[in-house]
């Protein structure tokens, strides 16, 4: 009841919402995860494209058997296009909003034991493109973080690699190696494992998955000397949005404290699915065996839109 009552006066932050693609046509539905509420949102621009990452409001398209990569602010329809890359990629992220001076754009590619990374700035006329030894391999199923001029992602080992943009430098043990039971390798049977990195004010995290056995979770410490196991009493009123293409962190969200929500709505379509760290349990209650399951393609997180854009959407 007490902290009912400071709710009211509480400054917090907003809880991202999810953007879910239909396989086909130019609809999307915008849900909020925590008061059960979605909106249709007619998005023509999108036509035969996919998202490879989203940040800040933007999202990070390229045309379904093109080269051509864009910019979309799916509230505002501003487009800003970027040049033909040539990379075929398997990641792609970007540093801040493309309107901002200083926003680079990483694409990358990890052929066996080596990375080729693909820059560029809007308003470039081509991108720039170089090989570097990595001798690791990365997770398949590891996204790509920015964070203090780098960009980091997650090897299929329990490494982390990171690239700086300004000085084009690859590192590919740039933390300690992290032993995690979930982590598989040749020695490992386990059905499937899937890693979720993501940032919050300085601090990263990565967030595994297994078959259908609690998720663990993992920040670094500042001084980049160990990785910290989170437990329901470091947790500390986080809260992590995972996605297929992206993840979000929040601190003391009313309600949705130590838990982690995945870009999958339950069968009633009503919330997300989510796992809380205080209850030791899923919500449904169901065995969700795969990452596919828990975190479809077609879904990402995304700051909730405006009050003007939302008020003339359709109501679900």
């Amino acid at each position: 009841s007490w902290r009912e009552a400071a709710v009211s006066v509480r400054i917090v932050e907003k809880h991202p919402w999810l953007m879910c693609f239909r396989k086909r046509g130019n609809l999307v539905e915008l849900r909020d995860p925590l008061h059960w509420t979605s909106y249709t949102l007619s998005l023509p621009e999108l036509a035969d494209s996919t998202v490879g990452y989203a940040r800040d409001g933007w999202l990070l398209m390229n045309k379904t058997r093109s080269k051509d990569v864009f910019f979309f602010n799916p509230f505002s329809r501003e487009v800003i296009t970027l040049p033909e890359c040539e990379l075929d990629f398997d990641k792609i992220a970007f540093s801040c909003p493309p309107t901002s001076d200083n926003c680079v754009v990483v694409a990358i590619r990890f052929p066996d034991f080596s990375a080729t990374i693909s820059t560029c700035h809007p308003g470039d006329d081509k991108w720039v493109t170089a090989t570097y030894p990595s001798y690791i391999r990365a997770h398949r199923r590891s996204n790509i973080v920015y964070q203090n001029d780098r960009f980091y992602c997650f090897s299929a080992d329990g490494t982390l690699s990171s690239f700086n943009p300004s000085s084009c430098t690859w590192s590919y043990l740039c933390a300690p190696q992290l032993n995690c039971s979930y982590i598989n390798d040749g020695n490992n049977a386990r059905k499937e494992t899937a890693v979720a990195l993501a940032e919050k004010e300085g601090e990263l995290f990565v967030i595994f998955r297994s078959s259908n056995e609690r998720p663990m979770v993992y920040k670094l410490l500042v001084s980049l000397e160990e990785w910290e196991e989170m437990s329901t009493s470091t947790f500390d009123g986080l809260t992590i949005f995972v996605g297929f293409c992206n993840s979000e962190l929040r601190t003391n969200l009313p309600w949705m404290r130590n838990s982690i929500y995945f870009s999958r709505f339950g069968y009633n379509r009503k919330h997300c699915v989510s796992y809380s760290f205080d209850e030791s349990r899923y919500n449904p209650p169901k065995e969700w065996q795969n990452w596919i399951e828990l975190c479809p393609p077609q879904s990402l997180w995304l700051d909730p839109p405006p009050k003007n854009v939302l008020s003339s959407l359709h109501n679900n």
